[in-house]
């Protein structure tokens, strides 16, 4: 999944309720369950394009959230930022120093903890 499809997903995580069931559906199926516009709109009985401005709607509808909200861009800074931290931390718990490696073995907990 490419990384424009994550940040869309993560979208449609916290911002999906915001949409009618209609784009809501269509986003998902679209996006999280990889089936093509003209299979949504086969399924639905609507044509590729309408699908298409579905879709494309609710895209814009989140992402004009987002930019006001910025929560989805928030979390993603965050999870990056304790991705380098516990990358940092983590060859510290095979230090031969205990008050070393509990330090680092407590903060990994924590960061855990806080990206969850």
């Amino acid at each position: 999944m490419n990384r424009d499809n994550v940040y869309l997903t993560m979208l449609l995580d916290y911002y999906g309720e915001l949409l009618t069931v209609k784009q809501r559906e269509y986003f998902d199926l679209h996006y999280n369950h990889d089936l093509s516009l003209a299979e949504i709109g086969e399924m639905n009985g609507i044509s590729r394009q309408g699908v298409w401005e579905i879709v494309r709607r609710a895209e814009q509808i989140m992402r004009g959230i987002d930019e006001k909200t910025g929560l989805v861009s928030r979390r993603r800074e965050r999870s990056e930022a304790v991705k380098l931290i516990t990358a940092e931390l983590t060859p510290l718990l095979e230090s031969g120093d205990e008050a070393v490696s509990g330090a680092a073995r407590r903060s990994l907990e924590a960061l855990t903890a806080l990206d969850n």
